[in-house]
């Protein structure tokens, strides 16, 4: 009971200090107990709302069962209704993705264009304290370093989460109380998943050593964010001091760097951008001993000692067939052509150069590939509605010269490509209006 009536407490508190009043949001509506219980203390507390719904067709009757009892829900309680079916299995085959991340995916795609279409506010989903604590251990384990300590975002530009507070076992009680009707999941219980596997069986084994686990952790996941702000904030002042661009290149000089403290955290902040790891810093820091000449390379960049500085520079790729892309900003010269990668918001407007892609961040994992093209390569040119054509087609039907079709190059994602540099950018990866981030990769002639 005194779970619930926290629940009932700080619902409100958590929801409000989001959500203005007058303004209309999309909840996510699973049919779980999560996602139906955060939509009843929507409806009681009277914040407007509309429902989403996402069937993604990998449970056959029980995900039309899960669909019909949101939308029955709704229609009892004069809620807006939307719904879709996604075609998850087809999605994740096509991307080469796993099925959760690929419904992850789909289904915030689906969230953003129903917020725009119909200007809610804001996306509201149901992730609460046990989700938490889940995110902290699978991204401490994989060693995700500082940014994965916080955990998830309360709130993430018009994502909201306002049952973050709230542990798994204080959401079940309130529905309990409050008979609010669910369905679970039979997947949910499967360890199948990564989430799920450490769902039901580190946390419990944890729990057995410190019972409070949920609660503490999420009380560390706070001051673990509030000390990323001020990481974050530091990194960037020293990054002001101590990069200066000089033209394509971006110089460091040594004896600043070497009174910096913690000098390896700063080197690898530094030089992240540019492709380097973690297991190269010792190579890195080695380099402000070393004479003029010596250098590390990434994929994408070489950091060379130049007298009293180290200078990080586009690794000449004259020649090479496959070049990895690591992080944006960089720049990549292939003999013939120089490639330059940036991250920039969606703009306004587009130039219609082909030798400008604007490519959508969200269906993007680095490294990306840029390479020769080969025979047999095919993709979805943009405007053809997802028709399907080989580059060796294109290249004829542009009429490209031989000698230039031996310098066309291919820019490659999870095996998908994005762009044929200079022809035309791959329908898969269009910019559409729910994006936000844009790839933004112009080629130009050496």
């Amino acid at each position: 009971m005194q779970e619930k009536l926290l629940l009932d407490f700080r619902k409100e508190w958590a929801a409000k200090q989001y959500v203005l009043p007058g303004e209309t949001v999309l909840l996510a509506v699973s049919g779980g107990s999560d996602s139906m219980v955060m939509a009843s203390l929507f409806l009681e507390r009277n914040i407007l709302f509309a429902a989403a719904h996402c069937n993604f067709g990998l449970r056959g009757k029980e995900s039309d069962m899960d669909e019909q009892l949101v939308a029955d829900w709704c229609s009892a309680n004069n809620i807006t209704f939307h719904s879709v079916l996604l075609e998850t299995k087809a999605r994740s085959e096509e991307w080469k993705k796993g099925i959760q991340e690929t419904a992850r995916i789909l289904r915030y795609e689906w969230f953003e264009e129903i917020r725009k279409e119909h200007k809610y506010a804001k996306i509201v989903t149901a992730h609460h304290a046990n989700d938490n604590v889940e995110t902290l251990f699978i991204n401490l384990f994989k060693g995700t370093g500082i940014g994965g300590l916080h955990g998830i975002r309360p709130e993430n530009g018009h994502i909201i989460r306002p049952l973050l507070f709230a542990s798994k076992e204080a959401i079940a009680g309130y529905a309990a109380a409050r008979s609010v009707p669910y369905r679970d999941d039979a997947s949910n219980e499967s360890d199948d998943y990564l989430r799920n596997a450490v769902r039901h069986n580190v946390v419990p084994a944890i729990k057995e050593l410190f019972p409070n686990v949920v609660a503490s952790v999420n009380e560390s996941i706070e001051r673990f964010g509030e000390a990323e702000q001020l990481y974050r904030k530091a990194i960037e002042q020293e990054r002001k001091k101590l990069i200066e661009k000089r033209g394509h290149d971006y110089y460091i000089p040594v004896l600043k760097l070497r009174h910096r403290e913690p000098l390896a955290t700063i080197c690898y902040e530094l030089l992240y951008p540019f492709g380097f790891t973690s297991a190269q810093l010792p190579h890195v820091l080695h380099l402000l001993d070393a004479g003029t000449g010596h250098y590390v390379s990434s994929s994408t960049h070489r950091v060379i000692r130049n007298r009293d500085f180290l200078v990080v520079t586009t690794i000449p790729a004259e020649g090479a067939d496959m070049i990895l892309i690591e992080a944006a900003p960089c720049n990549v010269d292939t003999g013939q052509y120089h490639f330059n990668f940036s991250v920039q918001q969606k703009p306004k407007a587009f130039s219609d150069d082909p030798n400008v892609a604007y490519i959508d961040m969200k269906g993007l994992e680095f490294p990306l590939v840029l390479r020769k093209w080969k025979m047999g390569d095919y993709f979805y040119p943009f405007g053809m509605k997802m028709k399907k054509k080989k580059v060796a087609r294109l290249l004829i039907d542009q009429k490209v010269p031989l000698h230039e079709k031996e310098e066309i190059r291919i820019l490659e994602c999870s095996k998908r490509i994005a762009w044929v540099s200079g022809i035309r950018p791959d329908e898969r990866f269009r910019v559409k209006e729910s994006t936000e981030q844009v790839l933004v990769v112009k080629r130009t002639r050496k």
